[in-house]
């Protein structure tokens, strides 16, 4: 987009990787405001559709008296009532004068349907799915850094990686630290310096000893994890990528990690370290983990009465499943 081409009217920020939707946004606005005349004002609101009334819709996305420039951002428009669905669709098919529309939507919920309607009605998609598989987020890291234009090795975003887990806000932190410490200059020893006895943070020693079998010192680690105030999705995230990854790697059978590289989605490095782990489990006690560490996903994600009880009661089971 460049000052001669007027903004799109109709966006839908599409997904549930809520950086990746915050920088589809973020993007989206700096794009209009570049074809502003300097001074010019931009206001912007936000509003969740799941909360908002009909009424209140109605008054935000009906056409203004000047027709001035205006965004309006719709989130959570996965849970949109009946009626707030409909007065979307409306100002969808025919956007304000001046407006533009950006709706936030997971691809599910009560209101589905909405996708649909909107793409029908020529919104701009922006693909913003979860980055489920190790290679997507290697991929991200990838992107980071060459958005900074800085380059850095393969092995220094296996590293990143490996040190800090896989949510992207935490990826996206370390890259702009890293380069920020390094001058630009990023290289494997200064993502182990940066991160020297900060493998508790990221939840990986936790993880570690918990599908070795070591329990002791899985709940040694998960107490200073706690003590550093980790997340407890962070600490969840890591548990469950170790057991899905020894599942993963298990069920594909022995042989070289790096010709299994490209059909399991990982780096050779994990599918080397995966192999050794896998040793001490069975398809039983697998399955088994795989079902603690999705039930911890929903504890510390709102179900559970006592996050940290949750965690290490999960920790513990598995380091126990490990050891049979």
């Amino acid at each position: 987009m460049n000052a001669n081409t007027p903004p799109a009217a109709l966006h839908l920020v599409l997904g549930d990787e809520e950086l990746l939707m915050d920088r589809a946004v973020a993007s989206i606005v700096g794009q209009i405001r570049s074809t502003q005349q300097p001074g010019e004002d931009l206001p912007v609101t936000k509003l969740r559709a799941g909360d908002a009334s009909a009424p209140e819709l109605a008054e935000l996305l009906s056409p203004s008296l000047f027709a001035e420039d205006r965004v309006v951002v719709l989130e959570a428009a996965a849970e949109a009532g009946k009626d707030a669905m409909a007065i979307v669709v409306d100002a969808a098919a025919d956007p304000p004068a001046g407006a533009v529309l950006i709706v936030m939507h997971s691809g599910g919920g009560r209101a589905k349907a909405l996708v649909g309607s909107l793409q029908k009605s020529g919104a701009v998609t922006h693909e913003c799915v979860k980055l489920t598989k190790a290679s997507e987020r290697v991929d991200f890291v990838k992107r980071e850094f060459t958005a900074a234009q800085v380059r850095v090795s393969g092995d220094v975003v296996d590293a990143i990686v490996e040190s800090v887990g896989s949510e992207l806000r935490e990826l996206a932190a370390a890259c702009s630290q890293l380069i920020a410490d390094t001058g630009g200059k990023v290289d494997v020893a200064a993502v182990r310096r940066y991160y020297s006895g900060k493998a508790e943070v990221s939840g990986f020693d936790v993880a570690d000893k918990a599908v070795a079998g070591d329990r002791p010192g899985a709940l040694e680690a998960l107490r200073w994890a706690q003590h550093r105030g980790v997340p407890h999705v962070l600490l969840a995230d890591a548990l469950a990528d170790a057991v899905r990854t020894i599942a993963l790697v298990g069920s594909a059978g022995r042989g070289d990690p790096f010709r299994m590289a490209g059909e399991l989605g990982m780096p050779p490095w994990k599918i080397k370290k995966a192999q050794g782990q896998a040793r001490t489990w069975n398809g039983r006690t697998i399955a088994e983990a795989l079902q603690i560490v999705a039930q911890l996903n929903a504890d510390v994600k709102g179900q559970a009465a006592d996050f940290d009880y949750a965690v290490e009661r999960a920790v513990s089971v598995v380091a126990e499943l490990s050891s049979r």
